[in-house]
């Protein structure tokens, strides 16, 4: 008899909406995704990619068995091993490294494959106890953190949902609809309400020709010169909330006297190349706003200058009091996960004082330095694909390519990665696996369970690591505990890390729970000082001033913005999302002009790191001077190399951050 029921979970994707879903099972398969118009921020909507995830989930493509390899490292030619073997191999290779070389030859590599607290965290106590290299995880936004927490401490940034009380929205550096979809809801319900909506970006984003109501094209890397002008103009106008300032706000006159004077508006339009006279309009619009709300994406920060562009727009809401009025604030990232305690996962207690950090942007120099002492040995790679991922791919490519260098790899498809592994671990879905799942885009947290049985012989990546830890010998009653009774102690921990009490019924239900914020949350300024800190004694210097990105020597600015198809190189085993795609570079059509090339044409796209093939898209969203690529697609890619060859291991200013974005390329017909 078949049997047919629906179940509340999360999305486990590195989104910032983490998606309500109600998935219906069939005789133990997902039949249907749907969204779940209970979640207080999705609200029943759902992205492309989710809206068929049994389409991933039940993928012919999945791995069933562990894999050894059998062939040349990157060819993808594997044999089936079982499972007892495969951990016996593993750890045999790891106690030969650390007997050889020390446990800091060893290297886990992760990131946000998967974004439930468990499986992201899973293996964190395994490799302290171990002892190996400590992973610096800070690939994807650490920039835009760090600079505004070192204007706003750790105060509560403002939630998504008061947007709908604002007249005037500005999306800076957010491709809305490829990343955040689901915060057109408060938009749409703010411009019901009369709001205008500005969107700020390197080239016309989807979001900007279908949500905006003003565009504002900058030229990359020069955000917080742009920030500077409209402190400017609110000053010289008027337009600042002195009463604010003057209560809630550190270092505002100094910032005046010594910083301002020197940004224009001429001067800020000849660096950012917008023309005095939107710059203005912008100034006032935002300036006579009743309730400006300013949502962060996450671009302006991966250029070398990232942590300073990122305090200096934090400035922009304290100059005009924003926090004070409903519908205000800025929405840059939530940290719902300080509702929980990871500690219960993470083991620090474990970690070695002294063991080495190594910075996961920095792969390729990593893998290839024959220098680092003791060298990298083994890398161990879950929840992510550095093969397609990382920057600098070129780099990374040859690293993984070693013939030394041991590789074990836990995914749920062959990824780009795992073609170079010598062993390769199938991995659970999050529909095979218990996990607590926390936004960055919204306050929520959700349980999800293991609906279905794993997929062949797939294991998540708390029961891998187990496995690892009794092949090492280790007894700890640590590693005894299942993925379900972590969940449960982070359920527990909530009422201990969250100041207002959470409905932990429904929580352990699975349905979503809004965390609570406090009635004033918004005007508590959580900071040494108990206000906003635009000068920050803390920090180097103290007041935030522009500082040009480095870039590269080069004709081109290289934009490698978001695809709403795919989710970095997720999504790309799903053949109705990515069939018949090559890999698109737009550009203006002045300079294929100038430089002969036409509509449709193989052009390459090059730089002292590497080259690109892609296919040319004549196109007036990019404006002269940058070219734009979209996605990060898989080694199905002609030449096998994506836009990452492109891509530089430089790191932001402050807190190790990516440098995605502050690239330069030249472009030539192939």
């Amino acid at each position: 008899m078949t049997q047919r029921k629906t179940y509340p979970t999360a999305c486990p994707y590195d989104c910032p909406d983490c998606c309500g879903l109600l998935v219906t099972v069939e005789d133990g398969r997902a039949v249907k995704i749907a969204g779940d118009p209970a979640h207080p921020f999705t609200r029943g909507t759902l992205c492309p990619k989710m809206a068929h995830y049994e389409r991933t989930v039940h993928h012919p493509g999945r791995l069933v068995t562990p894999l050894r390899r059998t062939g040349k490292k990157g060819a993808g030619d594997f044999a089936p091993i079982p499972w007892d073997e495969a951990i016996i191999e593993i750890t045999e290779r790891f106690r030969a490294i650390v007997k050889d070389y020390g446990a800091e030859a060893i290297l886990p590599y992760s990131y946000a494959g998967t974004m439930g607290a468990v499986q992201h965290n899973g293996y964190h106590a395994f490799f302290y106890r171990l002892g190996a290299s400590n992973l610096l995880r800070t690939i994807c936004a650490p920039a835009k953190g760090y600079g505004v927490q070192a204007v706003m401490g750790k105060s509560f940034i403002t939630a998504p949902q008061e947007a709908q009380q604002s007249d005037c929205i500005v999306l800076w550096s957010l491709s809305m609809l490829a990343s955040d979809l689901h915060f057109l809801h408060d938009v749409n319900a703010a411009k019901a309400r009369g709001a205008t909506v500005w969107c700020i970006d390197t080239y016309a984003t989807r979001t900007m020709e279908r949500v905006a109501d003003e565009r504002i094209v900058i030229r990359p890397g020069t955000d917080g010169a742009l920030a500077l002008g409209i402190l400017h103009i609110l000053h010289r106008d008027g337009l600042t909330d002195d009463a604010f300032i003057e209560r809630h706000v550190q270092g505002w006159d100094a910032l005046v006297k010594d910083v301002l004077p020197r940004y224009t508006p001429a001067v800020v339009s000849e660096i950012t190349d917008i023309p005095v006279a939107r710059i203005e309009a912008f100034a006032h619009a935002y300036g006579t706003a009743r309730a400006p709300f300013l949502r962060l994406g996450s671009g302006f920060s991966r250029y070398t200058n990232g942590v300073m562009t990122a305090r200096l727009i934090a400035c922009l809401p304290a100059a005009v009091g924003a926090y004070a009025k409903p519908g205000g604030g800025l929405l840059s990232s939530i940290s719902s996960s300080h509702a929980i305690d990871r500690e219960c996962i993470y083991h620090t207690d474990w970690k070695k004082p002294d063991t080495r950090s190594l910075n996961m942007c920095e792969l390729g120099r990593i893998l290839n330095d024959d220098k680092l002492t003791p060298p990298i040995k083994a890398i161990y790679v879950y929840s992510s694909n550095p093969a397609a991922t990382a920057p600098d791919q070129v780099q990374v490519l040859r690293g993984l390519a070693r013939e030394d260098l041991f590789t074990v790899v836990h995914e749920r498809f062959l990824t780009d990665t795992a073609r170079y592994a010598d062993i390769v671990l199938p991995a659970t879905s999050s529909l095979e696996a218990d996990d607590l799942y926390y936004s960055y885009g919204n306050y929520c947290l959700q349980r999800g369970r293991a609906i279905l049985p794993p997929v062949g012989e797939s294991k998540s990546n708390w029961q891998v690591a187990c496995l690892l830890a009794k092949g090492m010998g280790w007894d700890d009653p640590f590693f005894d505990q299942t993925d379900s009774d972590l969940v449960a102690e982070l359920i527990e921990s909530t009422r201990r890390c969250w100041e207002l009490p959470l409905d932990l019924d429904k929580l352990k239900s699975g349905e979503p729970v809004p965390l609570p914020l406090p009635e004033d949350y918004k005007m508590m300024f959580r900071t040494p000082s108990g206000k906003i800190e635009i000068e920050n004694p803390a920090e180097t210097p103290p007041l935030p001033d522009h500082v040009p990105p480095t870039g590269d020597d080069a004709a081109f600015f290289f934009v490698n913005a978001p695809d709403a198809r795919i989710l970095d190189s997720s999504f790309n085993e799903r053949e109705e999302l990515t069939r018949g795609h090559t890999m698109e570079l737009l550009m203006h059509p002045s300079d294929a002009a100038r430089l002969h090339l036409a509509d449709g044409q193989r052009v390459r796209a090059s730089n002292a790191r590497g080259a690109a093939t892609f296919t040319l898209i004549l196109s007036k969203r990019t404006p002269p001077g940058t070219v734009v690529s979209e996605g990060v697609w898989s080694h199905t890619v002609a030449g096998g190399c994506n836009t990452n060859a492109l891509t530089s291991q430089r790191l932001t200013d402050r807190a190790g951050g990516s440098t995605f974005y502050d690239v330069k390329v030249n472009v030539a017909a192939i």
